[in-house]
């Protein structure tokens, strides 16, 4: 149940508002003075208080209730205070409210008005309280993650990018390839190096080759090396990426570019590690745990026969879909963090158009637009105009209605909002009734 404290010194007032409380479901306790207020927020838990603005007979002025919300503020920040009295200057309440205070309320009151406030506020309350209990868990397993795991100084912030990495540590160990698909610039690699620094090979090379940077005729020899006069202008023998992979992890990025020949070579090597230098007959045995990564649309290939269906299965043993950045926000700012290092830190308005920009680029993008600003900011801090940013990204997004959302747009709203309803149905263009209505439609917990 919870409760209020009501700080009042007319023993009328905080009885009736007891009474009312109790009415409802809300337990209520009162104080007569500010030290016997705060003696009881010191001595058991409160929900919200209720305070008088005037304790002294014939007094006014409100200073006795300023003082009284200052010293509440500094001892319990987030505990919401609404203000009562019947003496107060407007001027004085509104001057509190802008401090921090959830409301004023004139004597006599409004009791429905009084309890739709307290009642949104015990909400907000209890939010908030269920928030930090969240990341407080969100915190420990990600410490855990730490502690047990190399991860290669990586980021891991947000929810999402957590149960990416948690999977990438939990199948480290095993020799079954790996197949990582997202967009580009998302940080697939950093997931392979994670990958591979928990992997029994962890010791061996870890060699990286991008498919896509590599001209078509060239792949071949890049991953299975060449003879001496395999081809024109091949003056010397040279070993591909499996021969230096060899004993660790070969990662291939952009496997979705490698010609169906190639893709036919790199089955075999998958299936008995065994294969040919370009121009060679002779076979070689090479032991490599192979990751691989793509930004397309694999399956979609297989359709077309751009990709070979006995490769894909092969290689995606085990998938890990890596989310864009957008959908991890939780990663944007300790990513920035750790681009400007040393650097001249973000305002709080830099901070939030960082948030709020779709980042297409990803963390690519938010990479290079840190180390653009930090360059060019002339202030002490970064700010918004030295981000650099499209002008729909410095200012707040404001919910519009669209049509009536589905399941996996109400669940992601809930992932984006960390489960906060508020927010979440800001983002939909709902009411919180009409959001808990569509989550019981869908059968999605209230949690």
């Amino acid at each position: 149940m919870p409760s209020i404290l009501i700080i009042d010194d007319n023993a009328s007032v905080a009885t009736a508002l007891e009474v009312l409380f109790s009415l409802h479901d809300i337990d209520a306790v009162h104080a007569l003075s500010p030290d016997e207020g705060l003696a009881l927020l010191e001595q058991q838990p409160v929900d919200l208080v209720i305070q008088d603005m005037n304790f002294t007979e014939d007094t006014t002025s409100g200073e006795e209730g300023e003082a009284l919300f200052q010293q509440i503020r500094a001892r319990h920040p987030d505990l919401p205070v609404i203000l009562l009295t019947a003496w107060t200057h407007l001027s004085s309440a509104v001057d509190l409210v802008k401090a921090g205070a959830a409301d004023y309320l004139a004597k006599p009151w409004d009791d429905r008005k009084l309890l739709t406030t307290v009642n949104n506020l015990l909400e907000l309350s209890e939010t908030r309280r269920e928030l930090d209990r969240r990341r407080a868990r969100e915190q420990r397993d990600r410490s855990a993650l730490e502690a047990r795991y190399d991860l290669r100084g990586a980021v891991v912030a947000d929810p999402a990018s957590e149960r990416v990495v948690n999977l990438a540590c939990q199948v480290a160990r095993s020799e079954l390839p790996v197949l990582i698909t997202g967009p580009n610039g998302a940080g697939k690699e950093k997931i392979a190096e994670i990958i591979q620094a928990n992997s029994l090979v962890a010791k061996g090379p870890f060699v990286a080759l991008n498919c896509g940077a590599i001209p078509s005729e060239l792949i071949e020899a890049e991953l299975f090396g060449t003879e001496a006069g395999a081809y024109t202008g091949a003056n010397k023998a040279r070993e591909g990426k499996f021969e230096a992979a060899d004993g660790g992890t070969l990662f291939l990025d952009e496997i979705g570019n490698l010609s169906l020949g190639g893709q036919m070579k790199l089955l075999r090597v998958l299936e008995t590690g065994r294969f040919e230098r370009l121009g060679s007959n002779r076979e070689r045995q090479v032991k490599v745990r192979v990751i691989s990564a793509t930004n397309a649309d694999l399956p979609a290939m297989i359709r077309d026969g751009q990709f070979r269906e006995d490769l894909y299965y092969r290689l995606n043993t085990v998938e890990l879909a890596l989310p864009p950045l957008a959908e991890r926000p939780g990663d944007i700012l300790p990513l920035a963090e750790r681009f400007i290092g040393d650097g001249k830190p973000l305002s709080n308005a830099a901070a939030s158009a960082l948030q709020r920009h779709a980042w297409p680029g990803n963390v690519r993008e938010l990479r290079n637009v840190i180390q653009r600003a930090g360059l060019l900011a002339q202030g002490p801090r970064i700010e918004v105009g030295d981000l650099n940013l499209p002008r729909a990204a410095a200012a707040p997004r404001a919910a519009t209605p669209t049509a009536d959302p589905d399941r996996s747009r109400i669940e992601s709203a809930l992932s984006h909002s960390h489960g906060i309803i508020a927010q979440a149905a800001a983002e939909l263009g709902l009411s919180r009734q009409a959001l808990y209505r569509r989550m019981d439609r869908y059968g999605i917990p209230r949690e």
